[in-house]
C-alpha cells in the first residue's frame, strides 16, 4: 500500500492534544503527525492534511470536515468522532452512529482506505469509568458499521497498556507523548505498513502513596475537571478560536516541523 495523500479528521484525539510541541500549529504534534512523518519516508509526492480541532462534537466534525476531506481526494483517511458527545447528558448513541455511518459511507465511496477508532475502555479510570457502558454501546455499533462498509478498525478498547497514567497527559483525558507514539505505531500496524516509531518502554509503573494520590486528584479537579464543567455550563469549547493545523495538504518539510531539518527520513524516525 502506497499512500500519497493522507487526511486526518476528528477532535482533540486526532489534533494531537497532550503531545505538546510549540513549534507546530496549535502547539501540538500528535499521533497523526507521527504517522504522516513515517508515510513520507522515501515518497517525495506524499502530502498530509489534518482537519481535526479539539472539542468538536460528532455533528461539527461531519459538518465542518467531511466535505473538505473528500475534496482533497485522499487515498488514506483516519477519523475519530463522538468522544465528546459520549460525555454529554441525553446523547442518543444510535442516532449519532446513524449519522456517522452515512458520513463514513461517503468517505469510503471515494475509494480511500478509511480507518476508524473505537473509544477507549475507561473501566479503570476514576470518574471516566462512569461512561464505560455508553462507550461499549458506541463501540459495538461502530464495529458493525465498519464491517458493513469495509472500513479498517483500530480497536482502541482492546489495546493493552493504556491503563498506565504515564500514557496520559495531566488532564487524564488526552494521551501523553508516549501514548501518541504508541497510537501512531498502532495505526501503521493495523494498515500493515512499515515504520520505525520508537514506542517507549515504560517499565513497571511507579508506586504512589495515598497522600500523593490524593494531592494529585485534588490538583486534577482544580486544573481540569472544574474548568471542563465551567465550559459545559457556559456553552464554550476548548477549540473555540482555533483552526485546523493543516487544512491544506503539506509536505514533510512543513508538517514535521523542526524534526525535519536536514533529513526527512531521519525526522520520520524521531
Amino acid at each position: 500500500m502506497v499512500v500519497n495523500r493522507y487526511v486526518a479528521l476528528g477532535d482533540s484525539f486526532t489534533e494531537g492534544v497532550g503531545d505538546d510541541d510549540p513549534s507546530r500549529p496549535n502547539g501540538v504534534r500528535g499521533w497523526a503527525d507521527r504517522v504522516a512523518e513515517q508515510l513520507a519516508v522515501g515518497n517525495p509526492d506524499f502530502r498530509y492534511a489534518n482537519l481535526a480541532i479539539r472539542g468538536r462534537l460528532m455533528d461539527q466534525v461531519l459538518d465542518e470536515q467531511l466535505q473538505p476531506a473528500i475534496d482533497l481526494e485522499p487515498d488514506l483517511v483516519t477519523i475519530y468522532a463522538g468522544g465528546n458527545d459520549i460525555m454529554r447528558k441525553g446523547i442518543d448513541i444510535d442516532a449519532m452512529i446513524g449519522r456517522y455511518d452515512a458520513a463514513l459511507s461517503r468517505l469510503r465511496a471515494t475509494g480511500a482506505t478509511v480507518v476508524v477508532f473505537t473509544a477507549y475502555d475507561t473501566g479503570w479510570a476514576p470518574v471516566f469509568r462512569l461512561l464505560r457502558g455508553r462507550i461499549a454501546v458506541y463501540n459495538e455499533l461502530l464495529r458493525e458499521v465498519a464491517e458493513n462498509r469495509g472500513l479498517t478498525v483500530l480497536d482502541y478498547w482492546r489495546l493493552r497498556g493504556y491503563d498506565d497514567m504515564r500514557m496520559w497527559s495531566f488532564d487524564r483525558l488526552h494521551m501523553s507523548p508516549a501514548g501518541h507514539a504508541r497510537m501512531a505505531a498502532e495505526v501503521l500496524d493495523v494498515l500493515g505498513l512499515p515504520h520505525a516509531i520508537d514506542v517507549p518502554a515504560l517499565g513497571p509503573a511507579p508506586t504512589i502513596d495515598d497522600a500523593t494520590r490524593r494531592r494529585e486528584d485534588r490538583e486534577w479537579v482544580r486544573s481540569f475537571l472544574l474548568p471542563w464543567f465551567s465550559r459545559r455550563i457556559k456553552g464554550t469549547s476548548s477549540g473555540d478560536g482555533l483552526t485546523a493545523k493543516w487544512p491544506q495538504p503539506v509536505g514533510v518539510e512543513e508538517f514535521a516541523g523542526d524534526t525535519a531539518a536536514g533529513d526527512p527520513a531521519a525526522a520520520a524516525r524521531s
